[in-house]
C-alpha cells in the first residue's frame, strides 16, 4: 500500500485549498478564535473516498436522512451515484443513495435532469445515454463540484448550475439556467435506478398549477413509481415520487409543454388535464417546459421532490409537510444546523484555541470531522415509510451491513448520539417482532444476504450494557429490555427458514458447537463455516453480557460458555507454507457432510491453506459471498481470522504460545501484508498488543495503519467505506481508542488531539480527555484526579459520570499496562 497519510503532509494542500476556497470567509478555520470549534461542518470534506471503490456519497442529506440527493454518473463504480473522477459523465440528480457499499449498485432512484437548449420538445435527449454530459472542471482538472453537510452543487458543461439540499424525506433542487435560456425544461426519470432494474413504471403528469400551503404558486406535478431490484439480496421493492416546481423570484405558471417519454422519445401530451402513462423497462418518465424568468436574464427553477416507499400520495403529502415554502437557503441552513449539532458533540482542539496553529493540525481536524460525518450518513431513518406493516416504532433501513458496522460505528454512536442509537435499536426489535429474527443486512426495505453471524446481537448488547435499565436515563430512550432480550434469544435458539438472510444456522451450532462443512444443510449457501463459527461465538458473548445486566445468571453462564466455541475450530497443528515456526495453529474447517448425522467424536479436519484469500493466496481467491465457491472464510484469510476472538484475546495468546510468540506473530502478519484494513475482521489487530502487555506497540502500529491507508484525498480510503465503518474506524484511531463492542471497556492509546470532549445529551455529561507530557505512549492515567489501574483501557463509567481522563505521555514504547491492567478476557475472568 502506498504511503498516503504521512502525518497529513504537504501533498494534500492543493486539494484542501480547492475545497476551502469555495467556503465564505467567515466559514474558514483561520477566522475563528473560540476555544472550541463552533462550526464543525466547515471542516467536513465530503469528497474523501469518492473514487477508487470508496463509494462514498457526497450529496445532500441530514444525519441519517432517508433522502440522499446527489449527482449520478456513468462510472462503473457509481454505487453512491457519484464519482469524483471528471472523466465520467453526469446522468441525473437522484434522491436515494446508500454510501460506501459493495454489491450491485443500490438505489439512485428518480433522477432529474435539466435542458437549456433543445431545438424542440421532441428533440430533447431523454434516454440516459443520450442526455449525459460532462461536468465543468477547474484549473487543476478536478470537477467543479462542491459539497458541505446538507448541500451539494455542480456546474455542468451545458452551463446549467445544479444545487441540492434536503429534509429527511424530501429533496429540494435548484436549477439555474444560463442567461438567455428561452425554453427551460426539466425531465423526471421514473425508471432508471442504479441497476436499471425497473418493472411496472408509471408516471402521472398534472400540468395544472397548484397553490402551495407555504404560499405562492407551484406548477406541474409529476407523480410516479416502479418496482426495483435489491442491491445485495433476492428481493424487490417499490418506490414512489412526487415532484412539483416553482420559479425562484417569479411566478412559474403552468408548463408551456409537457409529456411523457419512453426510451429516447419524448411525446407532448394534451394541454389540459392529467395524463397517465404506463410503460415497461428502464427508460420512462416525464418532460416539462416552463417559461423563463421575465424579470431577470437568469432563470432559476426549484424542484421539490418527495419520495415514499408507500405511495405517490404519501410522497406528495410528505413533501408539502416538510418543505412548504420552497425556501432553498432556509432548508440548507437548517440541514447544516442539524449536522453541527451531532458533529459538535465530539469536540477536538489543540491547546486553548480552535484556531489551527499549523497546517497539520488543521488537516487532522478536517480528517476527524470528515470521518465522524461519514458515520452519520447511514443507517437511514425511514420512519413512516415501512411498506410491510404498520407500527408506531421507528424504522431504520440501509443496514448495509451490521457485519461491517457493529465493531466501531455503533460504539462511537453510543458515546455521543444515544437517542439515534436507541431509535435504531427499537427499529431492529420491531423488525424482529414482525419478521421473526433481527435484521442483519437490509436495504430499500428488503432483506439482503448475511455476511457474518446475527450481528444485530452485539449492536443491541452494546446499547444495553452502556444504557442499562438501572440508569436514570433509560426510560427516556423507549427501549423495552424484555423485548430486546427476547429478540436476542430468538437469534440464539431458533433456526429461520433461510439463515442466509436472517438469524443463524442454529441447529448445527447447538449440536456441534461449530459450523461444520456441509453440503446437505438447508437454508442458504453452504459457506463461511469458520467465519460464522467465530461470529456466532461473539454473538453469544454479547447475549451473555445482556443476561448479566438483566440478572439472568443461568443464561449468562450458558451463553458465556457458548462464546468459547471458537476453540472448536482451532487446529494447533496448521502452519503457513514457508512461514516461521512461531506461526503455528489456525482456525480451520471441520468436514461434516450430512447435517445432523453422527460424526467422529473429535471431528475431521479439512485443511485450508492459511494464505487463502490473502494477497499471497496461490489461487487468488477473494472469499466474497458466493454460494458456488463453498468457502469456509469470508473476506479474510485464515491468518486474519486466527486473530479474531475479541471476547477472549487472552486465550488466543495462550493458544499461540504466549505473549512473546503472539507479538512476533502479529509483527509477521503486518510485515508480510496479511493484515487487510479493507475488511473489518482485521480492524482490531493493530490494538491487540494491549493484551500482550505492550500497548506502546499498539500505539505505533495503529498510527502507522492510519497514516498509510487513510487521507484527505478523493482516494483517501483503503476500500469501500462500508456504510461508515471505515469512517468510525479512522475517527477512533485519531482519538487514540478502540472499542470492545457489547462491553463497558474501551482500549486507549494516545490521541492526535491534546484535548477531546464527548457531550452526551442523555446523561447530560461532558467527558474530557487530556494528554500531558511528551511522546505518544501512555505512561499513566488519572480519572478525576485519581490514578487509574490501567494504561490500556478505561471503563464506560467515565461517560456516565462526565469524568476528566488525563493521559500522561512518554517516549518509551516498552511501557506495559500496569499491575493488573490488562484488558479483560473471558479466560482471565474479566467477564465473569
Amino acid at each position: 500500500m502506498i504511503l498516503r497519510f504521512q502525518f497529513l503532509s504537504a501533498f494534500l494542500l492543493l486539494f484542501i485549498s480547492s475545497f476551502v476556497s469555495q467556503a465564505s470567509a467567515q466559514d474558514t478555520p483561520e477566522a475563528r478564535t473560540e476555544p472550541w470549534i463552533q462550526d464543525p461542518a466547515s471542516y467536513v470534506n465530503a469528497f474523501i473516498g469518492t473514487v477508487n471503490v470508496g463509494h462514498v456519497f457526497p450529496g445532500a442529506t441530514l444525519p441519517h436522512g432517508m433522502i440522499k440527493a446527489g449527482l449520478d454518473t456513468d462510472s462503473p463504480g457509481n454505487h453512491a451515484g457519484y464519482d469524483g473522477d471528471p472523466q465520467y459523465n453526469a446522468t441525473g440528480f437522484s434522491q436515494l443513495h446508500d454510501t460506501g457499499t459493495g454489491g450491485s449498485i443500490p438505489l439512485s432512484n428518480f433522477k432529474l435532469w435539466a435542458y437549456a437548449s433543445c431545438t424542440s420538445f421532441e428533440k430533447c435527449p431523454s434516454g440516459i445515454v443520450q442526455r449525459k454530459l460532462k461536468r465543468k472542471t477547474r484549473d487543476d482538472g478536478s470537477p467543479d463540484d462542491y459539497a458541505s453537510p446538507g448541500y451539494f452543487s455542480t456546474n455542468l458543461t451545458n452551463d446549467i448550475r445544479v444545487e441540492l439540499t434536503a429534509t429527511r424525506r424530501t429533496a429540494l433542487h435548484r436549477y439555474t439556467f444560463p442567461a438567455g435560456t428561452a425554453h427551460p425544461r426539466i425531465l423526471v426519470d421514473i425508471a432508471n435506478d442504479g441497476q436499471r432494474s425497473a418493472t411496472y413504471p408509471q408516471v402521472l403528469i398534472d400540468q395544472v398549477g397548484l397553490e402551495s400551503e407555504g404560499g405562492g404558486y407551484q406548477s406541474g406535478r409529476v407523480r410516479g413509481g416502479a418496482e426495483f431490484a435489491a442491491s445485495f439480496g433476492p428481493g424487490r421493492y417499490k418506490a414512489y415520487v412526487c415532484v412539483t416546481f416553482k420559479g425562484e423570484g417569479y411566478e412559474l405558471g403552468k408548463p408551456t409543454e409537457y409529456g411523457a417519454y419512453s426510451n429516447n422519445y419524448p411525446v407532448r401530451g394534451a394541454r389540459n388535464g392529467e395524463q397517465v402513462y404506463l410503460s415497461s423497462g428502464s427508460e420512462h418518465g416525464a418532460l416539462l417546459e416552463f417559461i423563463p424568468s421575465p424579470s431577470s436574464a437568469v432563470t432559476s427553477i426549484l424542484a421539490r421532490v418527495g419520495v415514499s416507499f408507500i405511495s405517490t400520495n404519501q410522497a406528495c403529502s410528505t413533501a408539502e409537510e416538510e418543505i412548504q415554502d420552497y425556501d432553498f437557503e432556509r432548508v440548507k441552513s437548517e440541514a447544516r444546523a442539524q449536522w453541527n449539532d451531532v458533529l459538535g458533540r465530539v469536540k477536538v482542539r489543540f491547546g486553548d484555541s480552535a484556531k489551527r496553529t499549523t497546517e497539520t493540525e488543521r488537516e487532522l481536524v478536517e480528517h476527524f470531522y470528515s470521518s465522524l460525518y461519514r458515520t452519520h450518513i447511514a443507517p437511514a431513518d425511514y420512519t413512516g415509510e415501512n411498506p410491510h406493516w404498520n407500527s408506531t416504532e421507528p424504522y431504520y433501513d440501509s443496514l448495509y451491513c451490521n457485519w461491517d458496522t457493529y465493531r466501531t460505528l455503533y460504539p462511537l454512536m453510543a458515546m455521543h448520539d444515544p437517542v439515534t442509537f436507541s431509535k435504531i435499536i427499537r427499529g431492529m426489535i420491531d423488525i424482529q417482532k414482525h419478521e421473526g429474527w433481527l435484521p442483519e443486512c437490509r436495504g430499500a426495505t428488503v432483506k439482503h444476504y448475511m455476511q457474518g453471524g446475527s450481528n444485530a446481537d452485539p449492536i443491541l448488547a452494546d446499547f444495553l450494557v452502556k444504557y442499562p435499565p438501572s440508569s436514570s436515563s433509560f426510560s427516556s430512550l423507549g427501549v423495552s429490555p424484555s423485548d430486546l432480550y427476547a429478540a436476542l434469544l430468538r437469534d440464539a435458539e431458533d433456526q429461520p427458514p433461510n439463515w442466509n438472510l436472517q438469524g443463524r444456522e442454529v441447529d448445527v451450532w447447538k449440536e456441534l458447537g461449530y459450523i461444520a462443512q456441509s453440503f446437505a444443510s438447508v437454508g442458504g449457501a453452504n459457506t463461511k463455516w469458520v467465519s460464522r463459527t467465530l461470529e456466532y461465538a461473539f454473538d453469544d458473548f454479547a447475549i451473555a453480557q445482556v443476561a448479566k445486566v438483566l440478572g439472568k445468571t443461568e443464561d449468562a453462564e450458558k451463553y458465556m460458555k457458548r462464546a468459547q466455541n471458537f476453540l472448536n475450530v482451532w487446529n494447533p497443528d496448521v502452519t503457513v507454507p514457508g512461514g516461521p515456526d512461531f506461526v503455528k495453529g489456525m482456525m480451520q474447517t471441520h468436514a461434516f457432510f450430512t447435517s445432523l448425522k453422527p460424526r467422529f467424536a473429535n471431528g475431521t479436519w479439512n485443511h485450508t491453506d492459511p494464505r487463502h484469500c490473502s494477497i499471497h493466496d496461490p489461487e487468488k481467491a477473494t472469499c466474497f459471498l458466493n454460494a458456488a465457491r463453498r468457502d469456509g472464510f469470508y473476506e479474510a484469510s485464515p491468518i486474519v481470522y486466527s486473530q479474531y476472538v475479541p471476547q477472549d484475546s487472552a486465550k488466543l495468546i495462550e493458544l499461540q504460545g504466549g505473549a512473546e510468540a503472539f507479538i512476533n506473530r502479529l509483527d509477521w502478519i503486518f510485515e508480510n501484508l496479511y493484515f487487510d484494513v479493507t475488511n473489518e475482521p482485521s480492524h482490531q489487530m493493530p490494538f491487540m498488543h494491549h493484551y500482550a502487555n505492550r500497548p506502546g506497540l499498539s500505539t505505533s502500529r495503529s498510527r502507522k495503519v492510519l497514516e498509510e491507508h487513510f487521507d484527505l484525498t478523493k482516494d483517501g480510503l483503503p476500500g469501500n467505506d462500508d456504510s461508515g465503518a471505515m469512517g468510525s474506524y479512522a475517527a477512533f484511531s485519531l482519538l487514540g481508542m478502540y472499542p470492545l463492542p457489547a462491553t463497558r471497556q474501551l482500549l486507549i492509546s494516545s490521541s492526535y488531539f491534546p484535548v477531546v470532549e464527548f457531550v452526551n445529551p442523555v446523561y447530560n455529561t461532558t467527558t474530557t480527555f487530556k494528554t500531558t507530557g511528551s511522546g505518544i505512549f501512555v505512561k499513566g492515567v488519572t480519572i478525576d484526579g485519581e490514578p487509574w489501574r490501567s494504561t490500556c483501557f478505561i471503563e464506560w463509567a467515565v461517560f456516565e459520570k462526565g469524568s476528566v481522563v488525563e493521559l500522561e505521555l512518554s517516549e518509551d514504547e516498552s511501557l506495559g499496562c500496569g499491575e493488573g491492567g490488562l484488558p479483560p478476557s473471558i479466560s482471565t475472568g474479566g467477564y465473569a
